[in-house]
């Protein structure tokens, strides 16, 4: 396979939508008379009551500072999971290397670039799963990709592309089965190297890919280096992972 291309792209939503922590509900503490209350203090609702009244509690305001400035495609809400399907990719330290080359270069011209934190390959949009759909749903998934064989991806799939098409539509007939939103039409599989908040697509394309791309080609065994075994699926819903390995 020879050395992956490097592609730029925008997106109206992140990947990571599938993280979800604790959610907090504004407390108080009592005040005695003549005291002012603290303007943004309530006394919490116990989880008993809420049950009782579904579609009554309050939704917690989407901080999208706290993500990075990043803002999620679809709200938090009682009971609902945010569900991602995806390949991991292990980065090695050589690739690690190449991008701790690559980043700065990108940084010149979109400065507000960030580096993922993980790398990953996507087989699925992030969807909506209620609680007691998630293991049904991850059993649908294992028993459609139990007899794939793993191949190869790089940061953008030069081989191995239509072993991908393959696994995305035994995806897209589970999203089907739960009724959720399938992948995208002649999807281009990649992996994501960094991202940031805000179209970028303009100032990425044309000399500063020409630029990384020589960068990635001239990287000392950057063929082997960009080519890795995709040894499981993954799914990721709220905070719980469901691997799937591939034979």
């Amino acid at each position: 396979m020879s050395a992956a291309p490097l592609v730029g792209y925008s997106s109206s939503g992140s990947e990571d939508e599938a993280e979800a922590g604790a959610r907090v509900r504004p407390g108080t503490r009592g005040c005695s008379r003549g005291q002012s209350p603290l303007p943004s203090q309530k006394l919490p609702v116990p989880d008993s009551v809420l049950d009782m009244f579904p579609g009554t509690e309050e939704r917690p305001a989407d901080d999208s500072a706290k993500h990075g400035g990043r803002v999620r495609t679809f709200p938090h809400e009682r009971g609902n999971w945010a569900t991602h399907v995806y390949v991991p990719y292990e980065a090695r330290e050589e690739f690690l290397d190449l991008l701790d080359v690559l980043l700065p270069h990108a940084q010149t011209y979109v400065p507000r670039l960030v580096r993922m934190e993980a790398f990953h390959l996507s087989l699925s949009q992030s969807v909506v799963l209620r609680h007691h759909w998630i293991l049904p749903f991850v059993q649908a998934l294992k028993d459609r990709v139990a007899s794939f064989q793993r191949t190869f991806v790089g940061l953008e799939v030069t081989s191995g592309h239509t072993q991908f098409l393959d696994l995305v539509s035994e995806v897209d007939r589970v999203m089907e089965e739960f009724d959720l939103t399938t992948f995208y039409q002649d999807p281009s599989f990649h992996i994501s190297l960094a991202w940031c908040v805000g179209d970028a697509h303009l100032q990425l394309e044309g000399q500063c890919l020409r630029e990384l791309q020589e960068i990635v080609g001239e990287f000392e065994d950057s063929q082997t280096l960009l080519r890795a075994h995709a040894e499981q699926i993954r799914c990721k819903s709220g905070n719980k992972f469901f691997s799937m390995p591939l034979k």
